[in-house]
């Protein structure tokens, strides 16, 4: 088991990438006190971010060469010491229950454990559409997993065969300020991903853009009953609908301009 320079055990490490998150961050630190470490991995914050994870006694480093998520994350989780690695992000809060929980699995057998991220969005829990119920691999042993390269939407690779159960505590996701935060992550994730798809070679049409955008539309908000989540729950699917559009249409730009 891993010991600090204090000689004590760290069995549990907090891992944050970040950039200019000093407006979330400190709520998302204060959920953290009953880990053995958190390490921030910055990628240029130009805001009090640094100064604030610092008060906390984070370990700071900072990284500005951005490759997308999924190699950001495997950057941040080398400069970790703990047996355990709970990945989680600025604009998350581990509830009581969740971290009661934590404290009992980590001095088990070797697993990888789903978290269920509940949503705050506009004044609401979202308990339907595509936001809940939202199962993510976040508690996992440091040296048997790890998350891929994957620009955007990136995956926990679990090559070691680990068992993976869920616990029952929700992770609290805190996700956009604002209708303009909200579109803006949408295209920023959109464009990663068309990045990536173009990368590996693959073309897009606008009738696939149009025909991938109704169906998230029609799925979010019947299927899985966004209706139910009131008017957040119809701003959320026609955003998410039109930022599915987009992506394939930046798809479709990309291989139709590219030399």
């Amino acid at each position: 088991m891993p010991v600090d320079s204090a000689n004590q055990v760290i069995r549990l490490s907090a891992v944050l990438i970040v950039k200019n998150e000093a407006k979330k961050l400190e709520a998302c630190l204060q959920s953290l006190d009953f880990v053995d470490e958190i390490v921030v991995l910055d990628s240029g914050s130009t805001d009090d971010t640094l100064a604030m994870a610092k008060r906390f006694g984070a370990r700071v480093e900072i990284n500005t060469d951005w490759q997308g998520f999924g190699v950001q994350r495997q950057r941040a989780q080398a400069f970790a010491r703990g047996r355990w690695v709970l990945c989680i992000d600025a604009d998350e809060r581990v509830s009581d229950e969740l971290k009661q929980e934590m404290l009992q699995v980590i001095d088990g057998d070797d697993c990888i454990y789903e978290i269920n991220r509940l949503s705050w969005c506009f004044g609401r829990y979202m308990r339907h559409t595509d936001m809940y119920p939202d199962w993510i691999p976040r508690l996992y042993p440091r040296l048997l997993a790890g998350f891929d390269d994957t620009r955007v939407h990136e995956r926990l690779r679990n090559s070691n065969r680990l068992p993976v159960k869920r616990l029952q505590g929700d992770l609290l996701h805190y996700v956009y300020d604002s209708v303009r935060h909200l579109v803006t992550k949408s295209a920023l994730y959109a464009e990663h991903w068309a990045i990536a798809k173009q990368e590996s070679g693959k073309t897009g049409s606008l009738w696939s853009a149009c025909l991938h955008g109704l169906s998230c539309f029609l799925r979010m908000y019947v299927l899985k009953r966004g209706f139910l989540d009131g008017g957040q729950g119809l701003l959320v699917a026609l955003v998410m609908s039109h930022a599915t559009f987009v992506k394939y249409a930046d798809l479709w730009v990309r291989t139709r301009t590219s030399s």
